[in-house]
């Protein structure tokens, strides 16, 4: 009986953020599961966030920003790069891409730091032992990422959402949407839910 769990997300992400820690949760619970986590790279350097975006999901969700980051909430966010280097993680030691995805979301939302250009990821390099190709840091979606972009097309027509962050769990021959808002307070609770689908 095998299980799949595929994660659409956007390391710049609010949401994703919030929802990083239950698939997280299904990692922990249960090892066997294949986790396909694929970055939308939906922040393309013209769109931001929001304040309003972010009270929400303060609200609902247990995580953390800091004030270096409510700053600039407004402002333009780029991600390009972090996609690129978490599908290059993905090919190349697919083990480090959730350590990796929290990483990355920590130097964002809790140390401000954009995550916009090459020199923002040098300490974050150092600190992971990642030695990270130049192809990774250009300011367009590598052709790997392209690929990525194009698989996440093919699952949300199957899934019937562009939405983003998505969760689908993939068992046997039946896949379901989780609905990832209901379990944000309680990465917990995601493992129940999700145990009870793979006994069905």
């Amino acid at each position: 009986m095998s299980s799949e769990l595929y994660f659409i997300y956007d390391s710049h992400c609010p949401w994703s953020y919030a929802a990083t820690p239950l698939v997280l949760a299904l990692e922990n619970a249960f090892p066997d599961m294949e986790i396909n986590a694929w970055h939308c790279a939906h922040y393309d350097g013209g769109n931001s966030v929001g304040f309003n975006t972010l009270k929400s999901v303060e609200q609902e969700s247990d995580v953390v920003f800091s004030q270096d980051y409510v700053r600039f909430v407004d402002s333009p966010k780029n991600s390009i790069i972090s996609a690129n280097l978490l599908t290059w993680i993905a090919a190349k030691q697919p083990e480090k891409l959730l350590p990796v995805l929290q990483a990355l979301q920590h130097a964002h939302f809790v140390e401000g730091n954009s995550l916009g250009k090459k020199i923002d990821f040098t300490e974050l390099a150092e600190t992971l032992k990642l030695s990270i190709p130049n192809k990774v840091f250009k300011e367009e979606l590598s052709k790997d990422a392209m690929y990525v972009q194009s698989d996440i097309s093919e699952l949300q027509g199957f899934m019937g959402t562009a939405s983003f962050p998505a969760l689908l769990l993939v068992h046997n021959d039946n896949a379901v949407l989780l609905n990832h808002a209901q379990y944000l307070s309680n990465p917990q609770s995601i493992v129940v839910d999700v145990e009870k689908q793979l006994q069905g």
